[in-house]
């Protein structure tokens, strides 16, 4: 089940679901508008040859009010929002449809974990032939919420808990072989 407005506002209110900081206008009728953090990675792409899902990914990491990401390039980014989840509630993260229809394809690799806590790190595209500015603060996703049947048995407690600040693949990470 899609959690309404009125439900989103009685979990912040009750702090089951944390969004911090949030304002009121930030409140959709099923979502909750997410701004742009300032601090992003790319690719540091002189120092890798390739990247494989065995091998630690190199980035650069900045700061930045505003940044521009040319055309058919990819960014890290985070939210300014610090979000916690109870363990009965996941998130999707989704690109605002103003945003994307510049071009800007934005994603977190599926959806946001029951239990999860921290700024969400978001994967950003440019599909355009333009460069596209963004800034800092603006509202550039959603999250929209979905209560599931009940608590999790193993709520999240993976390789991204509690990140602050974009983080990049720690697939090398994984136990598969």
């Amino acid at each position: 089940m899609i959690l309404s407005d009125r439900k989103i506002l009685e979990l912040l209110s009750t702090r089951e679901l944390i969004i911090d900081p949030i304002t009121p206008d930030q409140i959709q009728p099923a979502s909750v508008d997410i701004r742009l953090g300032n601090h992003f990675l790319k690719l540091d792409e002189n120092r890798m040859e390739a990247m494989s899902m065995t091998d630690e990914i190199k980035y650069l990491s900045f700061e930045s009010e505003e940044v521009i990401i040319p055309p058919h390039s990819f960014l890290l980014a985070t939210t300014k929002e610090y979000i916690k989840l109870p363990n009965n509630l996941t998130a999707f993260v989704e690109g605002r449809s103003s945003v994307g229809r510049m071009g800007l394809f934005i994603q977190n690799a599926g959806w946001v974990d029951p239990g999860f806590e921290g700024e969400i790190t978001l994967e950003l595209y440019n599909a355009n032939r333009l460069p596209i500015k963004l800034q800092s603060n603006r509202r550039i996703c959603q999250l929209v919420f979905a209560c599931m049947d009940q608590a999790a048995l193993n709520p999240y407690k993976g390789k991204y808990q509690g990140q602050k600040k974009p983080v990049g693949s720690r697939v090398f990470m994984d136990t598969d072989s």
